[in-house]
């Protein structure tokens, strides 16, 4: 994928920061019946399709709040639901929400041939569309807000390293959906940095479809034991599958043992890096995305261009995308305390029962 930078960061963390200023929490229940806000200062309503509930958990406990706060304090009419992983629910809700009169419509594509039809029904519609988080190839978004997903598996990649040390090791991937094109870029960023590295040798690597937590647990135990055990780190996609990772490794007296990478500093993977069970993981911070988004999404309900960071190239769509990309950050033991004062996480979600002492030794409170 190409990135070509145009606009300074600096100047749209600003911006993020300005429209994710906390909002009432009465619109858009879990349900997905939506809300709108009683004073809109937006001609028009924006509807967001979220992916599942099972992937990460960031969907709910992150990003719809994070949406729901950002519309409220722009002011204007939104509809969140969330796809549970189905595309065929997902293509149903967009056309509900095209027919509810939504002007603007973001998915989080659970396939980029599902979501290149939603939108394509969408422009025949009048509806304007942006991809947000996951880029929908061959598909006709007007823009893509998303992180820079080639440095989120640098910086796994990295952390990996890091962890390591300069010794020889085996490696496995984890990989994430193969219908994710995130997951490609992850992948892609992790190889670019592990890959210069001599000393470490790939000994298994498998994507794991529909990012399944579950299933993750039977592709590493197979990667396991075709490697005889002799499994020195793992490069996993997202803090589920290394939480996945982490159960067949403690069945097998390794957990601690052998780093574990991740990503969306959810509780569990925090919990799992203080317990010493996992080496780190990428945060991406909801509110600064879900602002991005809103910030997009009111542009194009009134008319507007939007503010952008460069573009990004759709290759089976042969053009570049508009894009709004964000830095994520690396996050050990030492910096958790970053995600939870940016609001990630919670301290009291984090430093529960046996946590408590090991979140007073490394100063989270």
């Amino acid at each position: 994928m190409k990135r070509k930078h145009s606009v300074a960061m600096a100047a749209l963390m600003g911006l993020a920061l300005t429209v994710s200023a906390c909002g009432s929490d009465d619109g858009g229940d879990s349900a997905g019946d939506g809300g709108s806000s009683p004073s809109s200062s937006a001609d028009g309503k924006i509807g967001v399709i979220l992916p599942d509930t099972e992937s990460s958990v960031r969907w709910e406990s992150a990003d719809r709040p994070a949406l729901e706060a950002a519309f409220e304090d722009a002011g204007v009419e939104y509809d969140i639901q969330n796809a549970e992983n189905d595309a065929e629910r997902m293509t149903q809700i967009a056309d509900s929400m095209i027919g509810s009169g939504v002007t603007v419509l973001a998915i989080v594509n659970l396939d980029s041939e599902s979501g290149a039809a939603i939108q394509e029904k969408a422009a025949s519609q009048g509806v304007a569309t942006i991809d947000y988080d996951r880029l929908t190839l061959g598909g006709s978004a007007e823009y893509y807000v998303s992180f820079d997903n080639t440095v989120v598996g640098e910086l796994q990649g990295q952390g990996l390293a890091d962890c390591l040390g300069d010794k020889q090791a085996n490696i496995v991937y984890l990989n994430g959906s193969p219908t994710d094109n995130n997951a490609t870029l992850f992948a892609e960023g992790a190889h670019s940095v592990l890959d210069e590295m001599s000393n470490y040798k790939v000994v298994g690597e498998q994507a794991v479809p529909e990012w399944d937590n579950e299933e993750a647990a039977t592709i590493f135990q197979q990667l396991y034991t075709a490697a005889k055990g002799k499994v020195d780190g793992v490069l996993a996609a997202n803090d589920g599958l290394g939480g996945a990772a982490i159960n067949i490794l403690e069945g097998n007296g390794q957990a601690g043992k052998v780093p574990v990478t991740g990503q969306d500093a959810t509780v569990e993977g925090l919990q799992n890096i203080l317990a010493g069970t996992q080496c780190m993981t990428v945060y991406k911070s909801a509110t600064q995305e879900a602002a991005a988004l809103a910030e997009v999404a009111i542009a194009l309900v009134n008319g507007e261009e939007a503010e952008t960071t460069g573009t990004v190239e759709d290759v089976e769509g042969g053009r570049d995308v508009p894009a709004i990309l964000l830095e994520p950050q690396s996050i050990m033991k030492d910096n958790i305390n970053d995600v939870i004062e940016d609001g990630g996480q919670k301290a009291e979600d984090i430093c529960t029962g046996e946590f408590q002492k090991l979140c007073a030794d490394a100063g989270i409170s």
